[in-house]
């Protein structure tokens, strides 16, 4: 393994503290929300009831990653892939802890979506996470951070520690990235996250997946490691 883990681990912590603190300083994240929503007709950029779009960067791809999953799962126990065994490990633990914890994480964070900001026609105010709400605001909570859809995506991550040959690594990171992006895009564009939201989603999945790759390495026994 060609990966100074630990190291990763320190500098990822620090890349999500300072994600946290500068966009809950800064106006960023509706800078870059103002480019999907027309104040004019107060529509998004895409229609979050066209079916086509919604099968294909939601409800589609959310049971092709659950079939990619079960896959790996049963990969696990096929002796042939045995010198595989802790990569394939890696992954579907990621597959699994990555979307449950950001939606554990999403349940207790109380912030708001684009859509419920009085920016672009909702009641909430726009909040950092460290913030609270005006004592007389009695509205339901809000599931809105981090970006819980793109978690699936970024779990793909994983795939960095299943190949052996450094290109193939780097290159199944990217896939990872680009599958988590495309669906963090797809909720930035119908109002559901802000760019904070899906940046978050990426660097909490890829310190978790980092946790879960040590544990893996450290304490999992299949006589072979990368």
């Amino acid at each position: 393994m060609n990966l100074n883990i630990k190291k990763q681990l320190i500098i990822t912590f620090v890349v999500i503290v300072f994600t946290i603190i500068f966009f809950g300083i800064t106006n960023a994240d509706e800078r870059v929300q103002d480019l999907f929503f027309n104040f004019h007709t107060h529509l998004w950029m895409l229609d979050r009831n066209e079916k086509l779009l919604k099968f294909i960067f939601y409800t589609g791809i959310k049971k092709l990653l659950i079939f990619i999953g079960v896959c790996f799962l049963i990969a696990f126990f096929i002796p042939r892939f045995k010198e595989y065994k802790k990569g394939i490990l890696i992954v579907v633990l990621s597959a699994i802890i990555v979307p449950v914890s950001i939606g554990l994480l999403k349940k207790i964070t109380n912030m708001p979506c684009p859509k419920n900001v009085i920016r672009y026609g909702g009641v909430y105010p726009k909040t950092a996470v460290w913030q609270k709400y005006p004592k007389n605001f009695n509205k339901p909570k809000t599931k809105c951070w981090p970006a819980g859809h793109a978690s699936g995506g970024f779990a793909l991550m994983s795939l960095f520690f299943l190949f052996k040959r450094r290109k193939n690594k780097y290159f199944a990171l990217i896939i990872g990235i680009l599958v988590g992006w495309t669906m963090g895009l797809y909720k930035m564009f119908i109002g559901d996250h802000f760019l904070s939201h899906t940046i978050l989603t990426m660097e909490i999945a890829w310190f978790e997946i980092l946790i879960i790759a040590y544990i893996v390495y450290r304490f999992y026994k299949t006589g072979y490691s990368h």
